[in-house]
């Protein structure tokens, strides 16, 4: 274990969605939405099973309409992650989700209605014990909070957060987690720093609107890379144009290399050069998928030469280092044997499967 440490994690209370904690102690959650019809049950359920294949903790579907909001039970029954209906505009659908047994809720108080209509909101979820998730997005800001601060800059979005708190708060509601998602990563930096200091309620931590796989991937990882070091964030969700797996796939590798995470392979590789001497790319690539389906935590090195194999790679638990149509095999630092090239992908699997076997 390295003994750098980040900075220490600030504290807020803790909010049970299901039987997954947010917030305290509880390990921060990865999360995803899906991007099926909410009433299309089985497509839905069927991208469910493989987030939670993936590791997902808490899975958001939006609920824009009533056929969607009446899908809720149906889907429930078949998965076992908590589930968060995502609402807007209408505040029926939000009570409706609760009653169909909805695990929490997202509202984003720019779009919800008035006090009268959060409050009704309220009353239900409080009576199901659910919590509510204010979302509050940079891209639609109640309109007083843009006239007054001209453009959705983070004090404005902080603003409507506390607004919101406090509309909960004097409803005697406090199962609140909040997230300030803006597209600009330093704005969101910002907004989120700002919050931490001004409540205890948990935060929820994403870049919106964040982009395809490699943009958002780099957006996400710069945002919410500062902020968790700072010890800010207690659930995150990544915000890719694409795949949801992929969401949930960077995720844990944004947590896992600030060692919040323990969870599966840790996997490195070099970035290759002119004295490799094997298909080292392909290599990679292959232990990488193969190892996909690993939950002990192993970290696994695939390297291109003997410079940079059992030395460079010391830390790691095994991996290989490439010479001349030939691997290395290794075992923290120490190589254990060599076979040829063809063969690396199969023996290293092979070691690992019995290092994990003996490990059980």
């Amino acid at each position: 274990m390295n003994h750098f440490h980040m900075n220490k994690r600030h504290k807020s209370k803790k909010v049970m969605l299901g039987d997954v904690g947010i917030g305290g102690d509880s390990p921060i959650s990865v999360q995803s939405m899906t991007n099926t019809k909410t009433y299309d049950v089985d497509a839905t359920v069927q991208q469910i099973y493989s987030l939670q294949e993936a590791g997902c903790d808490i899975i958001r579907v939006a609920v824009p309409d009533w056929e969607s909001a009446q899908a809720i039970a149906k889907i429930k029954k078949q998965i076992r992650i908590p589930l968060v209906a995502d609402i807007h505009f209408d505040y029926r659908l939000a009570i409706e989700a609760i009653k169909q047994g909805a695990d929490g809720l997202r509202i984003n108080p720019g779009n919800i209605g008035d006090t009268d209509r959060i409050r009704k909101v309220v009353e239900v979820a409080k009576s199901y014990q659910i919590p509510i998730r204010i979302g509050v997005n940079s891209g639609s800001l109640e309109k007083d909070l843009l006239k007054s601060y001209g453009k959705p800059i983070p004090e404005a979005m902080v603003d409507s957060a506390l607004r919101h708190i406090e509309i909960l708060e004097d409803l005697n509601f406090n199962d609140i987690v909040i997230s300030l998602k803006s597209s600009d990563v330093l704005a969101s930096i910002y907004s989120y720093k700002l919050m931490a200091e001004k409540a205890d309620y948990p935060l929820h931590l994403g870049i919106t609107e964040a982009g395809t796989l490699l943009t958002g991937t780099i957006k996400s990882s710069v945002g919410l890379g500062v902020l968790l070091y700072d010890g800010i964030g207690d659930t995150i969700r990544v915000s890719l144009t694409g795949d949801p797996l992929d969401e949930i796939k960077v995720g844990f590798e944004i947590l896992k290399s600030l060692n919040l995470r323990k969870s599966g392979i840790n996997f490195i590789s070099c970035p290759t050069c002119g004295r490799t001497e094997i298909d080292l790319i392909s290599i990679a690539k292959e232990v990488e998928e193969k190892l996909a389906y690993i939950k002990k935590p192993i970290k696994v090195a695939v390297m291109g030469c003997i410079v940079n194999g059992p030395g460079e790679a010391r830390e790691a638990d095994i991996g290989i280092a490439g010479g001349k149509k030939k691997v290395a095999i290794f075992k923290k630092g120490e190589i254990i044997k060599t076979v040829p090239e063809e063969k690396a992908v199969s023996v290293l699997l092979q070691e690992i499967n019995t290092m994990i076997n003996e490990s059980d």
